[in-house]
């Protein structure tokens, strides 16, 4: 059976807004990022759907919740979709990452996918073990609800290992695409394998535009 899933990445935070990296770090949609979540539950309000998941951090989860509030569906949480964990880099500007760890911060940026930065007070991951654990938890819920339409509501490095997985890209490939926030991405799950039916759907941000006319 086939599995359809909408994959949306959370609204804006004020740390996404300045390049500020959150990972594990729980941070809240700002004024920008509730809008958007509003704009994408007008969006999705007549979407067919059997289930919404989402991380358990704050930032997944109100954008979540924005979409639930319109839909009769269970909705869950999986911290397997939590954004990977960048260890020290969290709570850091990228030009401070770049500045106080430039040996690891190159490796990060050459796509070093066994590397793994300081873990600090939080724990850092490779990002082969962050893909691992992303396709993981997406297939467990695409095999969960087998035949159904879900919505899975994560972060931009989740949405990015989805894109990779299903449309073949390396790992150690740049990243050519954008994952913008409260984006719909439209995917089918069939026999172990996801495939990408539309990337980067964010025409219901423009129109949202329209609400104060």
């Amino acid at each position: 059976m086939t599995t359809t899933l909408l994959l949306i990445r959370h609204g804006e935070t004020a740390w996404n807004a300045v390049r500020r990296l959150q990972g594990h770090l729980d941070i809240g949609l700002n004024d920008a990022g509730q809008r958007q979540a509003a704009a994408l539950a007008r969006a999705l309000q007549d979407a067919p759907l059997d289930a919404i998941v989402s991380s358990d951090l704050q930032r997944a989860m109100q954008t979540a919740g924005a979409v639930a509030r319109l839909h009769d569906v269970p909705l869950h949480t999986d911290a397997g979709l939590r954004e990977r964990g960048y260890g020290v880099f969290e709570g850091l500007l990228y030009s401070e990452i770049e500045a106080r760890y430039p040996a690891d911060f190159a490796a990060w940026q050459g796509r070093h996918i066994d590397a793994v930065m300081p873990h600090g007070e939080r724990h850092a991951e490779s990002f082969r073990a962050f893909y691992q654990r992303c396709i993981d938890a997406i297939a467990h819920w695409a095999d969960r609800y087998a035949g159904h339409t879900i919505a899975i509501v994560a972060h931009g490095g989740v949405l990015e290992c989805a894109y990779r997985a299903a449309t073949g890209m390396s790992l150690e490939s740049p990243r050519d695409f954008q994952v913008r926030n409260a984006s719909i991405n439209r995917f089918t799950f069939a026999e172990g394998k996801l495939a990408l039916t539309q990337w980067g759907d964010v025409d219901h941000l423009v129109l949202a535009l329209d609400d104060i006319v």
